[in-house]
């Protein structure tokens, strides 16, 4: 480095780099977006929309009464309830809306 050199200037060369290592890894992660939208995207809904519905069902067969349907007794339903409290206001939204045609064709 030169005497009449400021320290904030950089060598063009070390510019070009830095500006190739941006590009290489904006490049990299939009194949690894690609490939994961290619091979396990299905997969990963299927699975989340799987786990959503046994969640569903085990608030059912526990909280069912909340609908008229009573399942388990009470001492074992108090006994889950903090588990449960999170997942009880999507559950009831899930259980009491109106479905249509659409929502039977896909399996929803």
């Amino acid at each position: 480095m030169s005497t009449d050199e400021t320290p904030t200037e950089r060598d063009p060369d070390q510019a070009n780099l830095e500006t190739l290592r941006a590009r290489l890894a904006a490049a990299a992660d939009w194949l690894r977006g690609f490939l994961y939208g290619m091979t396990t995207y299905e997969q990963v809904l299927t699975l989340r929309k799987q786990r959503a519905d046994l969640e569903h069902l085990f608030v059912l067969i526990s909280f069912g009464d909340l609908l008229g349907v009573p399942v388990l007794p009470p001492y074992y339903t108090l006994r889950l309830l903090p588990y449960i409290v999170p997942l009880i206001r999507n559950w009831r939204y899930r259980m009491l809306r109106e479905r249509d045609l659409t929502d039977l064709t896909s399996g929803g």
